[in-house]
């Protein structure tokens, strides 16, 4: 039996390598899956939520560069390594983008920025903000850098690349949750109702009708209200919304599965339903829930951004592909179209990832193929 599945699985897997958007989806999805661990390792702005905000700088074009004067804040923030790699550092330095900076006299003295063309003020920097007791050529060394914002800025001046790396963990996550939720939900009620029937399948079916009747932006924005806005509160709105597919695929699949000779064999040995349940059928219906959970996922992400534009997703300043449409959506009509068109890429690429990759593994379970 072991060698007959060992051969089924290698025959699958080999069928799924020759579905080129499969494999191609495949590695996109681990390419978004790595970003969304390693964000604030990967963002050039590694403040909490990416936040570092210069509103003299806003709305640049992608490629902007400009010298940043870093004054220290003073403050000692204790922070472990393991609090950094998941919630970014928490950074209340001042940052000052500047023109340009002059010394004299063992003074510094900076140009703010003010704009393209535009002179901004002069003004004194006073050493004694700058630790170490160290001279004005050694802080212009110090503390004076100069930023490159590959994606420009957006609107509050804020770097729109480690943004969009950072949301990438909303939306991937938020999928991920949700599909848990509803497949936790869904293989359950699913199993029951197609195992038992009778009254049971009735009662599960007649909820699964009712949440299956109101439509499902309503239904997340109803719940989403009742337990508050926010980050893990839009996971279970989600995910307490997709379960209804679960359920009725699983309750399809045990209907027919608990028919086979090897279920009635076991009941006959006298297993409790529970084992019966989960240790035989469920393993055998797995197959359409793999189709179904990546559907979701794309579905998730759907959902969560069109929550985040309508403004009851994840709160600012959390960074979120569909807030930066949101914020963003009117500069379309401004000259700056890519404030929203990037995120609203990575929404797409990421989306259609999940559905390329759902159908080929649909295609490579079909044994029509």
């Amino acid at each position: 039996m072991t060698i007959i599945l060992s051969a089924i699985n290698n025959l699958t897997l080999r069928k799924f390598k020759k579905n080129f958007w499969g494999v191609l989806s495949f590695f996109i999805i681990l390419a978004f899956a790595f970003i969304s661990v390693f964000a604030y390792k990967l963002a050039p702005d590694n403040s909490v939520n990416a936040n570092q905000m210069h509103l003299s700088i806003h709305s640049k074009n992608p490629g902007f560069k400009v010298q940043i004067l870093t004054i220290p804040s003073g403050e000692v923030t204790r922070q472990s390594y393991v609090d950094k790699f998941f919630f970014g550092e928490k950074n209340s330095d001042l940052e000052q983008p500047i023109l340009n900076y002059r010394i004299n006299q063992e003074k510094l003295f900076i140009t703010e920025y003010a704009g393209e063309g535009i002179l901004g003020l002069e003004k004194e920097i006073p050493l004694e903000k700058f630790p170490g007791n160290l001279s004005a050529e050694q802080i212009a060394e110090k503390y004076v850098s100069t930023k490159k914002f590959l994606l420009g800025t957006d609107k509050y001046g804020r770097d729109l690349l480690s943004r969009l790396i950072v949301g990438t963990r909303i939306s991937f996550s938020i999928g991920f949750i949700a599909v848990i939720i509803s497949l936790i939900i869904g293989l359950s009620f699913g199993a029951v109702a197609g195992f038992f029937g009778g009254k049971i399948d009735a009662f599960i079916m007649w909820i699964v009708n009712i949440t299956w009747s109101i439509p499902t932006l309503l239904l997340v924005i109803a719940i989403t209200l009742a337990l508050g806005k926010g980050f893990w509160q839009v996971f279970i709105a989600v995910g307490l919304t997709m379960w209804v597919e679960v359920a009725r695929i699983v309750r399809g699949q045990v209907m027919s599965v608990k028919q086979m000779q090897y279920i009635t064999a076991a009941t006959a040995l006298g297993y409790s339903n529970f084992r019966i349940i989960f240790k035989h059928i469920l393993p055998n219906v797995t197959a359409p829930v793999i189709v179904i959970s990546a559907a979701n996922f794309a579905a998730a992400i759907l959902i969560e951004s069109g929550l985040s534009f309508l403004g009851i997703g994840a709160q600012p300043p959390m960074p979120s592909w569909g807030s930066m449409i949101k914020d963003h959506y009117s500069y379309i009509i401004v000259g700056k179209p890519y404030l929203a068109i990037i995120p609203g890429i990575a929404i797409m690429a990421l989306v259609m990832a999940f559905m390329l990759m759902g159908n080929a593994i649909r295609d490579t379970l079909d044994v029509k193929n």
